[in-house]
């Protein structure tokens, strides 16, 4: 797999800012640019959630008609502006506008995304000097840029990689998100803007991000709650001179957009509200791969099998019972359930086997618990049923969760 690095130093024709507008009280940056100096092809999935933000409905409408000319991404926090109706598209299109003139493009060439709370109405003044303050300090600072799209986030999320393609040339594919709450899959609460200096066809970049987040966004879980706002962006200006145009190249290139998503993806979950354990589940032996994930969300959002993991407690029979009622018809005699400290996938020599045969296993009540109270734990559950398999990475379930969404619009 590509080596993902955990800062981004350039991509050509590419420039960001993170700045404070005013959507926050405390001085903290809320508003992040994203431009690029030429037209990008983009390509965008997005949350189905039935009640879609208003910047998901413009944003679709924006990339059916324009996809191959988008230009900009402005992305606010402290307000969703979900459940706004036509005001709040009516918002969302005029700061559409304001980037638009301020860039020189036109404003359909301008995506916008926004996280916060949802109900209330854009700030339209913190929007107008968002947009003013980010263009005049648009440069090379992602760091700040990433910072400024958080949330409950405690930290910034981005990372790069380069791709090698089959003539030599080089490019490179770079990225930021945000999450930490109301995350689940199809598609994870997140906001996340991932830019290439590739030159991309539209059907390249859809297939491309399609594929990444399959494996990587739609493959989280926090909460098991799903936003009204989740969106990921690609958007590929060609500036590098490297074009995707082989099957070979394509293959390349997503590789590497899937270790970068992937990298992401895992981080939104490190950074869980109120997180104290990181949980990889990895399921095989299901009929078939959507069989498999459909048991990994299940166990993934059992709000027993989470506290157990906060606990420390070794009880292995809620992982096998949430299996069970996941909707597939999974043999019991057949399945086999082992725990290993740290991040795996599958089994290892230090795996402890706890259930087989509709049994549990003669296995130590004391090494299992040890295992339970690692920060990382691995769960492997085998059907005994076919090919499927599947890998979701989840967390254990906190009083700091209660506490951080008890009291969240305050």
């Amino acid at each position: 797999m590509s080596v993902v690095n955990t800062t981004i130093e350039h991509v050509a024709g590419f420039r960001v800012a993170g700045v404070h507008a005013g959507f926050k009280k405390d001085g903290r940056l809320d508003f992040a640019l994203v431009v690029s100096d030429q037209p990008c092809v983009t390509a965008g999935v997005f949350t189905t959630n039935r009640m879609q933000a208003a910047p998901v409905i413009l944003d679709q409408e924006r990339l059916a008609q324009n996809a191959s000319a988008i230009r900009a991404v402005a992305v606010n926090t402290g307000c969703a502006n979900a459940c706004t109706g036509e005001e709040g598209l009516s918002r969302a299109r005029q700061t559409t506008q304001w980037v638009g003139e301020t860039l020189g493009c036109a404003p359909d060439a301008v995506l916008v995304l926004s996280t916060g709370v949802i109900g209330t109405q854009l700030n339209m003044n913190a929007m107008r000097q968002g947009i003013d303050l980010a263009a005049q300090s648009l440069g090379h600072e992602w760091f700040a840029a990433a910072k400024s799209i958080m949330t409950t986030d405690t930290r910034p999320k981005l990372g790069s990689v380069s791709v090698t393609l089959s003539n030599g040339t080089r490019c490179e594919i770079a990225g930021i998100s945000k999450g930490a709450g109301m995350i689940a899959p199809n598609m994870a609460t997140l906001l996340g803007v991932v830019i290439t200096d590739a030159g991309l066809s539209a059907e390249v970049a859809s297939r491309a991000l399609q594929a990444a987040s399959g494996k990587t966004f739609n493959r989280i879980v926090v909460d098991g709650d799903m936003s009204t706002n989740d969106t990921v962006l690609l958007l590929a200006n060609g500036a590098s001179g490297a074009t995707i145009s082989s099957a070979a190249d394509e293959a390349a290139f997503t590789e590497a957009l899937t270790a970068l998503c992937r990298k992401l993806a895992q981080d939104i979950v490190r950074d869980g509200e109120g997180v104290t354990k990181f949980i990889t589940l990895h399921i095989t032996g299901a009929p078939d791969e959507a069989a498999a994930h459909q048991i990994a969300n299940t166990i993934a959002t059992s709000p027993l099998v989470k506290t157990a993991f906060f606990g420390g407690d070794a009880n292995w029979g809620r992982i096998v019972a949430a299996a069970g009622r996941a909707g597939v018809p999974i043999p019991p005699e057949h399945t086999r359930l082992w725990i290993t400290a740290g991040e795996v996938e599958g089994t290892t020599a230090d795996s402890l086997l706890l259930f087989e045969k509709g049994m549990p296993t003669a296995f130590s009540e004391q090494t299992s618990t040890a295992i339970f109270r690692n920060a990382s734990v691995s769960i492997h559950l085998d059907c005994g049923m076919g090919a499927g398999e599947a890998i979701v990475w989840t967390c254990d379930l906190s009083y700091d969760y209660v506490k951080i969404n008890g009291d969240y619009r305050s």
